[in-house]
């Protein structure tokens, strides 16, 4: 893959010195990955067509300082990691699946990267956690937030998330993912009335002390012993905040702000 620039990349992430395909420089790029590019789909939320191209995910994430979601985020991240000489498979990774069977089958994509041991790497899970982790069964903490990885079946994995995250869990297996399969369901994502990235805004950021997010109209400061919720009244208070919390200068997102204040109770509630 030669679609990304690894100095530019290693430059947005704050990754100084030698990068070599060892667990050291995966995790600092993992860790300065999630606390430089944020989480966020106002390309779905403003219409615009998402894509899997890796070239594309460099395009928006480094040259233009935006963030994504995991098909983005976890997309470029594999790239820079193969270019640089680590071993790393594409999974297709399944959100809710316990709740809505097999239609969420790749609604998220993880990667396993093959060193001492298989570790997990996911910088597009949003809130979820900030450093890769062997693929080992059992809780996990990390940065004060406790997770835990499942064997369900022999097939199916389950990470739970840190229990003031946002979405619970994902499942995934270890066969490579299809990039058909990842296609159909980016396609479905970014242009179904029935998936949440095309009802509200999302964004996440980790950030020294903990996390921040934005789910619709609900402002979140996430830290492990809990959660403060702040609710936005304006679009120039959402525009604002894209800005300061997340380092997002995207003015024209101001433009679905109508449609996401309009549905925010019915999707989060009216105290969320």
């Amino acid at each position: 893959m030669h679609d990304v620039d690894v100095q530019a990349y290693l430059d947005r992430v704050g990754f100084s010195g030698p990068a070599r395909a060892d667990l050291a420089t995966l995790t600092a790029l993992h860790r300065g990955h999630l606390r430089s590019i944020p989480y966020e789909n106002l390309d779905v939320q403003l219409g615009r067509p998402m894509t899997l191209d890796t070239g594309a995910a460099f395009d928006k994430l480094v040259t233009r300082r935006r963030g994504g979601w995991c098909y983005e985020m976890n997309g470029l991240l594999g790239a820079v990691l193969q270019e640089i000489g680590f071993s790393v498979t594409r999974m297709a990774g399944s959100v809710s699946r316990g709740e809505r069977g097999d239609r969420p089958l790749g609604n998220h994509l993880v990667l396993r990267v093959e060193l001492d041991r298989p570790y997990i790497a996911d910088v597009g899970f949003g809130d979820g956690i900030l450093e890769p982790f062997p693929m080992s069964f059992g809780d996990l903490d990390c940065a004060g937030y406790s997770f835990r990885l499942e064997d369900l079946d022999g097939k199916w994995l389950r990470f739970h998330n840190h229990a003031n995250g946002g979405a619970p869990y994902f499942d995934f297996t270890l066969a490579p993912a299809s990039p058909d399969e990842l296609g159909a369901t980016c396609r479905w994502l970014s242009t179904s009335p029935e998936s949440i990235f095309v009802q509200t805004a999302l964004a996440f950021r980790h950030t020294p002390d903990g996390i921040v997010a934005l789910l619709g109209r609900a402002h979140r400061r996430i830290r492990p012993d809990g959660k403060e919720t702040t609710l936005l009244n304006s679009a120039e208070e959402f525009v604002a905040v894209l800005k300061q919390d997340f380092g997002l200068d995207v003015p024209e997102a101001a433009a679905a702000w109508p449609a996401i204040r309009a549905k925010h109770e019915e999707l989060f509630g009216a105290e969320a």
